[in-house]
């Protein structure tokens, strides 16, 4: 038994480490936060609870069996905001640049799914190259039962998403068909493709212009705010008056 328990330990260690030290450190230098970082500070002290943190990937090709992490890139489970109950998954940008595979995407379904039964909000903390290309069309798979949930939660429950850095492909889909769209002020993008394929196809623009929040929100009204973005979510979004 106690052989068991200090390899649940090891393991936990390892899912909360992410894609270790090196690529958190240089998540820090970029001014970011980690994933664990921002549902830190999103949700009510000690009220989180996570789900599936020892979900790891299942694709065989490519040297992947060799890269498991716990966790697989994705963090997710439910906690309270001003006391009331949301759902919310965060991607890990250290662990394959928050990149998506199938089990990745099934625990962000299955969040989903949790939140669309008690009807309480579900918030995206979305930072990622989008699909996995290593796992080609399970990853896409993964996506399209994401985007079938996006679909279905319309209307039923808040979809609320956060990009906290570049996102492309499928990480800038799902969040286009959620209720609420929030960005951070030159460290977020969201790209249908990437930059280097724009530059490619005659229509370069430097990488702080295509997909930067200065763009899209050009057309419409952008809120601007002074704290930094989850804070100032969490302090108005969440904010009694807003909830009645």
């Amino acid at each position: 038994m106690s052989a068991n328990i200090a390899e649940m330990e090891k393991r936990r260690a390892a899912a909360k480490f992410g894609g270790g030290q090196k690529r958190i450190d240089a998540q820090h230098a970029k001014g970011k936060l980690t994933a664990r970082e921002r549902i830190k500070i999103l949700l009510d002290e000690d009220s989180f609870e996570e789900v599936d943190m020892y979900v790891e990937h299942n694709c065989i090709d490519f040297g992947m069996p060799e890269q498991q992490i716990p966790g697989d890139g994705v963090v997710t489970g439910s906690g309270t905001i001003n006391g009331r109950l949301v759902f919310v998954f965060s991607q890990d940008f250290t662990v394959f640049g928050g990149a998506v595979s199938e089990r990745h995407a099934m625990k962000i379904c299955k969040i989903m799914d949790s939140a669309m039964k008690v009807g309480a909000p579900v918030i995206g903390i979305n930072d990622s190259g989008g699909a996995r290309i290593q796992e080609g069309v399970a990853s896409l798979g993964g996506y399209a039962e994401i985007f079938q949930r996006n679909v279905n939660a319309s209307g039923v429950v808040p979809q609320l998403s956060l990009i906290m850095g570049p996102c492309a492909g499928g990480a800038v889909y799902s969040p286009a068909m959620t209720d609420f769209l929030f960005m951070v002020k030159d460290s977020s993008y969201m790209f249908v493709t990437g930059p280097d394929v724009v530059f490619d196809k005659g229509l370069g623009r430097l990488i702080t212009e295509v997909g930067s929040d200065r763009l899209l929100f050009a057309s419409g009204n952008n809120l601007a705010h002074p704290l930094p973005l989850i804070e100032a979510f969490r302090g108005y979004q969440f904010a009694p008056e807003h909830c009645e």
